[in-house]
């Protein structure tokens, strides 16, 4: 096992908790992005989740990992759909250090126009 999640999620939120009491202003501000996130209503909240996921892979979150697969498990994801949904960070992913590498190639080009 690389990690207990379950058991990493409760420490993390307790953590969590620690900090609202430090700073409220900042946790009803981020509640209240999330909740902007989904007013609208045009994606099922599993879509969100998935989403997350697939973000939570891309920025390495594990906090975001722990606590976002469990609400995508709870909107009733499937190990398939959480899959699907690594699957397009993976890509992502590996869109970006493709880009990222062009980047490389053209930095290099220009040290040679001076």
């Amino acid at each position: 096992m690389m990690q207990d999640w379950n058991t990493y999620r409760g420490a993390l939120l307790e953590r969590v908790g620690d900090y609202a009491r430090q700073s409220p202003d900042v946790l009803r501000g981020l509640s209240m992005v999330d909740g902007a996130a989904a007013k609208t209503g045009h994606l099922p909240p599993k879509i969100h989740e998935l989403i997350a996921l697939a973000v939570a892979v891309t920025t390495r979150c594990d906090g975001c990992i722990a606590v976002h697969t469990q609400k995508a498990v709870e909107h009733g994801a499937t190990l398939a759909e959480i899959s699907e949904a690594l699957g397009v960070a993976i890509a992502l992913n590996a869109g970006a250090a493709l880009t990222y590498s062009a980047r490389v190639l053209e930095a290099h080009a220009q040290l040679s126009e001076h």
